[in-house]
């Protein structure tokens, strides 16, 4: 194995690839040129090298751009039998770790992004600047909110007796105005996507026809959000409140259990991002992404969502790719700098073993042979 090559050493010229860019079938013979944390070039004649560029001949190897996890809950934390619920009850600076460590695991298993949707005691805006200033190794990471919904919804669980305005992992608000002053506060402490509990289904206490919050609450959430310029995504089951969220703008719909052809025709329509897939044929903008974390259901176990809609689903590896790739880069507002394998994006990218659009196992059957970030190999080498 090389060392593993960090930007400023000269150019990295990975040889002899095969090339799956994340949304057209895969290229054999390709030479692809990494000068700083960008592509330089893709083509299918090498460079010359110059004295200090480090060349790598990847024997036929895949390299394909990294992907992005969108439903991701860096703060949720499984002890075996003895898990506490998502992980709450631990102190702040114990939940950071956690939280460093999960995006860790994330970028392990090819995950150069991931994007927050719930997260306790306001940890992850912290972790993603300590990524940012090179403090700590992980993914690029959007941070999210604490779940923002209102009293008695299906996540404000501990008993009135106990004299509790809410838990770490939850903010109640009540009223369109208590909603504003909830997003800005969120975005103040770091924020960069706000998290609501529109509904109850989908592994909460409540019903899915529990609608949990007011018209004029999700409007003002989602009108503070966006003048604010972060994303904004609610945990969304019945059909009504997946219809009003997309009409009032929501940028993503995580579960949507009652999807149906108005509710994927709407999604369309808005180009509204979707929380896992059902619609891929009709056009509907769908992520990878779950609740990692939870008891029985830990983080690392990645892979076998990409099997599942490959083979319990039926998807093409190429479809799912997209997702993972594509799609997560324009999720995250990324698409001109990520999400592909082309002169002038980031060189976030994986090297895998096989072709992952040919069998998604030599994706999802092991960790990637080296997960490059900016052109900084981060896990595995090259």
């Amino acid at each position: 194995m090389a060392t593993p090559y960090a930007p400023g050493m000269g150019r990295l010229i990975l040889t002899n690839a095969t090339v799956l860019d994340g949304e057209n079938p895969a290229v054999t013979g390709r030479t692809v040129v990494i000068d700083g944390d960008r592509i330089q070039s893709v083509s299918a004649a090498p460079p010359t090298a110059a004295p200090d560029d480090e060349v790598v001949d990847l024997g036929g190897r895949t390299v394909m751009p990294g992907m992005v996890t969108c439903h991701f809950h860096s703060t949720y934390h499984e002890l075996g039998s003895t898990a506490a619920p998502y992980g709450n009850e631990y102190p702040p600076a114990y939940q950071a770790l956690i939280s460093a460590r999960n995006l860790m695991t994330a970028l392990q298993w090819g995950y150069t992004g991931a994007v927050g949707a719930g997260g306790s005691n306001d940890v992850e805006p912290g972790v993603a600047r300590a990524i940012e200033d090179g403090v700590i190794p992980g993914p690029r990471f959007l941070p999210s909110s604490r779940e923002l919904s209102t009293t008695g919804h299906s996540n404000d669980a501990s008993p009135w007796y106990w004299d509790l305005h809410s838990t770490g992992a939850v903010r109640l608000c009540d009223g369109a105005e208590a909603f504003r002053a909830g997003v800005r506060t969120e975005i103040k402490r770091g924020a960069r996507v706000i998290k609501l509990f529109v509904t109850g289904g989908h592994g909460t206490t409540a019903p899915k026809h529990q609608t949990e919050m007011t018209r004029d609450e999700l409007a003002a959430a989602i009108d503070t959000a966006h003048s604010r310029g972060v994303l904004i995504r609610g945990h969304i089951v019945n059909k009504p409140a997946i219809l009003m969220a997309i009409e009032l703008g929501i940028d993503i719909v995580d579960h949507c259990d009652d999807m149906d052809d108005e509710v994927i025709a709407a999604l369309v329509e808005r180009g509204t991002y979707v929380v896992p897939p059902k619609a891929d044929a009709a056009g509907v903008k769908l992520l990878l992404g779950d609740d990692y974390g939870a008891i029985g259901f830990p983080h690392g176990a990645y892979a076998g969502e990409l099997d599942l809609y490959v083979r319990e689903a039926h998807m093409a590896p190429l479809d799912v790719i997209r997702w993972a790739t594509r799609n997560g880069a324009a999720v995250m507002g990324r698409s001109d700098d990520l999400g592909g394998v082309e002169a002038g994006k980031l060189a976030d990218l994986l090297v895998v073993d096989g072709d992952p659009s040919a069998d998604i196992t030599a994706l999802s059957g092991r960790q990637p042979a080296a997960v490059l970030k900016g052109g900084e190999v981060l896990a595995g080498a090259l």
